[in-house]
């Protein structure tokens, strides 16, 4: 069998598998005989794999379309809210007009509001703390976050802290847990980080500037208000900060180990490449209401586990990305975008065929069948000039403007393993010299 034929027969034989088989792995092996110089093609199909059982829990009520902030009084009754926390970040909120106008929606109910603003990116443990004295003396029992993801994860925190007998920043360094809180409800601004319909907070301690996560079931929202005419004035770096978080999002599910659930890695793909789509729309005209919907829900989707059912995610990008704006108060986003590349280039030899199927599936490289570590890299390679088309960062240099130096790498990679007592990750289980050796590689 001639090499050519050889090669036609491995393709056909592969998306005959793919057709039948929904669970399936194969692997290409090819000996040359010295001899008779023929070529022997092995195609291994494995179709005993299980799909891993999973619990895939969604509460939150999505109230999505134009001027769906104006039911957001009813929702809060209906959620039994009489005396609100109304949480919010800076002067946006206000200079739109939302917070007046959702304030008088609630008074105008009959609801009690208290206001806290304040809350900026990278939200801080201070006000929390801050939060908590005030609903506690208020006797506020209902929280409604006006904004995106740091004023909902903001909220969530205040919400445990109400709740929780002892300092709230023991839940997110391991010394405590809560299995109640507050109920909570929000109205998006902010399409990025999902925290709408997610089960996890992250906060930033001024205090050796450390940023850590915490969640279970009980933090999740109650409703969300989800009006995409309310995104049409963000900046456009915050735009396609927001985007490649969604897309991260998704992207920390996706590359798992486990390659045997194709209906949702289908739904992963679908999403990225809308969210790489719609961006381009987005930042060519910013009131373009039908991709700024897809965007916003977007967001949603990649953070409120669809993406992840029947797989183990992995979090090393975005572990490593919160010591990045735990030190250089960075964007979230614009931090991923800078960690990612070194990430991927670092690990994919773990599971090549995981990276092969992003690169073709996502990024529409060809596959080349004789070097599939080839179409890996080029994958990876096509997602850094996305970064770069949308204005995103893929070095920590282009992230923070200078270089970084041996001291900050050892500092980031050493907090990162909270001092070398933790891996992180599970596509690659890293070590604190694994994430030394990201950091150096993504300086």
């Amino acid at each position: 069998m001639g090499a050519l034929t050889a090669t036609l027969f491995c393709e056909q034989a592969a998306k005959a598998a793919d057709a039948k088989i929904m669970m399936m792995s194969f692997f290409i092996a090819r000996f040359l005989f010295l001899t008779s110089k023929i070529i022997i093609i092995f195609v291994i199909i494995n179709n005993s794999l299980k799909m891993k059982d999973f619990v895939y829990f969604a509460p939150t009520e999505v109230v999505f379309g134009k001027k769906s902030e104006e039911q957001v009084a009813s929702l809060v009754k209906k959620y039994g809210g009489h005396k609100v926390l109304v949480h919010y970040g800076g002067g946006s909120a206000k200079r739109s007009g939302l917070l007046d106008k959702t304030i008088g929606l609630l008074n105008g109910s009959g609801i009690q509001t208290v206001l806290l603003g304040g809350v900026v990116p990278n939200p801080r443990l201070s006000l929390v703390r801050e939060g908590i004295d005030l609903c506690k003396r208020e006797g506020v029992d209902f929280i409604l976050s006006v904004g995106g993801g740091s004023v909902i994860d903001s909220a969530k925190a205040i919400a445990y802290g109400v709740r929780y007998d002892g300092d709230v920043w023991d839940l997110f360094i391991g010394k405590g847990e809560c299995y109640e809180c507050l109920p909570m409800g929000c109205v998006l601004t902010i399409p990025a980080a999902g925290s709408e319909m997610s089960s996890g907070t992250v906060i930033t301690n001024e205090d050796g500037n450390l940023k850590r996560d915490y969640g279970n079931e009980y933090c999740r929202q109650k409703f969300a208000i989800m009006n995409p005419e309310r995104t049409f004035t963000l900046p456009a770096y915050q735009t396609a900060a927001g985007v490649t978080d969604m897309i991260m999002h998704t992207m920390e599910r996706y590359f798992s180990q486990d390659d045997d659930m194709t209906l949702t890695d289908a739904v992963a793909e679908a999403l990225m490449r809308t969210m790489m789509d719609e961006v381009f729309n987005v930042l060519k005209d910013p009131s373009d209401y039908r991709a700024r919907a897809q965007i916003m829900w977007g967001g949603t989707l990649a953070h409120n586990d669809i993406t992840g059912c029947g797989t183990t995610s992995d979090w090393a990008t975005h572990q490593l990305e919160h010591e990045l704006s735990g030190m250089f108060d960075v964007t979230h986003g614009a931090g991923l975008a800078a960690i990612w590349p070194s990430w991927a280039r670092y690990v994919y030899k773990e599971n090549v065929s995981r990276f092969v199927r992003f690169a073709v599936n996502v990024m529409g490289v060809t596959n080349d069948f004789t070097d599939p570590e080839g179409t890996a890299l080029r994958g990876i390679e096509a997602m850094e000039r996305f970064y770069h088309a949308i204005g995103m960062p893929v070095s920590i240099k282009e992230l923070i403007g200078r270089e970084i130096t041996d001291e900050e790498i050892e500092e980031l990679a050493l907090t990162c393993s909270w001092f070398g007592k933790s891996t992180q990750g599970r596509f690659k289980v890293l070590s604190k010299a694994d994430m030394a050796a990201i950091y150096r590689m993504a300086r």
